[in-house]
C-alpha cells in the first residue's frame, strides 16, 4: 500500500462554549473555513490540488448540519471542484476524519487530503441533535444507558480512582498546558482566529485555568451525585448492568472534567508524490488506525480496548511508544488507560489536555493528533499514539512515525 503522510497540522485556539466566549461570533463554517485557508496558505498548493475534504463534527444539526465539509469548501479559499465529506464518530470525529483520509490516500484513491474537523459548542448545544441513543426509550433502555458523566464515574469505582487521583491528574493538566504556552510550545501549529476586518479575535487558549490546585477543585460538588442518585436515578440503571457494585462513587465535577469550548483542527495527508509536486517535507507517517466499539454503559472505556487491538494488528506492543495523547473527557479515563497498560505520566498527555484546554468535540482528533507529532519533535521521538473514548461505547486511534 502507499503511505500516507502528514505534511501539516494545525488548530485554531479554543475559545469558551459559551455566549461570553471569544469565538462566539464566529459560524462552524467559517472557522472550518480559516483553518483550510492557512493549510492552502501555509503549503502554498493550488486551490483544486486535494482529493476531497473530510470534516468530523458530533452534533450535526444546525449551522453544523447540511455536510458542513463542503459548506466549508464553499466559504473557503479551495477550489469549488473539491468536494467535503461531514463524518460523525462523537469525540473521534477528528480523529477518524483522518484516519480515513489516511487510508484512501493509503489504497490510491487520490494523492491528498484534509482532514480535521470543528465543533462550536457554544452556538450549537451538544445533545441538540435528539440523539436516538439518549432519548428513544426503546433503546436506551435495552442498552441501559447513562450519561457520561454517570459512566466517567462508574470507570473510577471500577477501577479503584479517588476524587484526589482525579483532582491530582486535573491540577497536573492545569500545570502542563500553562507550561506548554509559556514554552510556545504549541506556535507553529496555532492560527489565531481574526475577524472580517483581519482584527484578531482569538490567538491562545482562552479555557485554561492555571491557578487551579487541589484546595480549590475540592471545593467543588460532585456534578453527577443528584443525577445518579436522586433524579432520574442513573445509578440504579448502571447497578443493574453492573450488580457487584454496591455504589457509585462519584468523583467528577467542572475541574477535573473536559471544558466545553470552541474550536477547529485540520490535517494535510498525502503521498509521496503530493509533497514532491508541491515542494512540501512529510513530518510523519500515519502508520496505523484502529477503531472499536465498546460496553455502551460505561461507554468511555474504549482507549483500552482500541489500543490493545491497534497493537496486536500491527505486531507491537505499547512499550514501543514513547508519547501518548490520551483525551482528558474525564480524569478517570486517563487513569484507567495509564492503570491498564503501566504507563507512567511522563509519557501521556505532556502539553496538558482537554480538563485544561478544552474538548471540542469534533475537532479534539485532529487535535491531539497534531499536538502529538509537535511533541514527537521537540523530544525527537519517533512513535506516538492518540486515543479517545467515544460516546455510546467505542474508542478510535492512530499510531504515526516521524521521517
Amino acid at each position: 500500500m502507499t503511505d500516507a503522510y502528514i505534511y501539516d497540522a494545525i488548530r485554531t485556539p479554543r475559545g469558551k462554549g459559551r455566549k461570553d466566549g471569544a469565538l462566539h461570533e464566529v459560524t462552524s463554517a467559517r472557522l472550518s473555513a480559516g483553518v483550510l485557508n492557512a493549510l492552502k496558505a501555509r503549503n502554498n498548493f493550488d486551490g483544486h490540488a486535494v482529493e476531497d475534504v473530510i470534516w468530523g463534527n458530533a452534533t450535526q444539526v444546525g449551522e453544523q448540519g447540511g455536510c458542513l465539509a463542503r459548506t466549508a469548501v464553499l466559504a473557503s479559499e479551495l477550489d469549488q471542484r473539491i468536494p467535503g465529506l461531514s463524518i460523525n464518530r462523537f469525540c473521534a470525529s477528528g480523529m477518524e476524519a483522518v484516519n480515513l483520509a489516511a487510508n484512501q490516500v493509503r489504497g490510491g484513491a487520490g494523492s491528498a487530503y484534509i482532514a480535521g474537523g470543528a465543533e462550536m459548542m457554544g452556538r450549537v448545544a451538544m445533545g441538540s441533535d435528539g440523539a436516538a441513543i439518549a432519548v428513544d426509550p426503546s433503546i436506551a433502555m435495552e442498552t441501559y444507558f447513562v450519561p457520561q458523566g454517570i459512566s466517567a464515574d462508574i470507570i473510577a469505582t471500577e477501577y479503584g480512582f479517588s476524587r484526589d487521583d482525579a483532582d491530582a491528574l486535573a491540577v497536573e493538566s492545569q500545570r502542563r498546558a500553562k507550561a506548554a504556552w509559556d514554552d510556545k510550545r504549541f506556535e507553529k501549529s496555532i492560527v489565531a482566529v481574526t475577524d472580517q476586518n483581519g482584527l484578531t479575535i482569538l490567538d491562545t487558549d482562552e479555557y485554561m485555568r492555571p491557578q487551579t490546585d487541589m484546595q480549590s477543585l475540592g471545593a467543588l460538588n460532585p456534578s453527577f451525585k443528584e443525577m445518579g442518585e436522586v433524579m432520574p436515578g442513573f445509578d440504579k440503571i448502571a447497578m443493574m448492568k453492573y450488580p457487584h457494585l454496591e455504589r457509585i462513587n462519584h468523583i467528577h465535577h467542572a475541574g477535573n472534567s473536559s471544558g466545553i469550548v470552541d474550536g477547529a483542527a485540520g490535517v494535510l495527508i498525502g503521498n509521496a508524490d503530493f509533497g514532491k509536486q508541491w515542494g512540501l517535507k512529510p513530518r510523519a507517517r500515519i502508520r496505523a488506525t484502529a477503531k472499536i466499539g465498546t460496553d455502551p454503559t460505561i461507554m468511555l472505556t474504549g482507549p483500552v480496548p482500541v489500543t490493545e487491538k491497534i497493537m496486536a494488528d500491527n505486531g507491537m506492543n505499547v512499550s514501543d511508544i514513547d508519547l501518548f495523547e490520551v483525551n482528558e473527557a474525564f480524569a478517570s479515563v486517563v487513569l484507567r488507560f495509564m492503570q491498564a497498560f503501566d504507563v507512567d505520566h511522563s509519557k501521556v498527555n505532556v502539553n496538558g489536555g482537554a480538563i485544561a484546554m478544552g474538548h471540542p468535540l469534533g475537532a479534539t482528533g485532529a487535535i491531539i493528533i497534531g499536538t502529538l507529532l509537535d511533541e514527537l519533535e521537540r523530544q525527537d521521538k519517533e512513535l506516538g499514539l492518540a486515543t479517545l473514548c467515544v460516546a455510546s461505547g467505542m474508542g478510535a486511534a492512530t499510531i504515526i512515525e516521524r521521517v
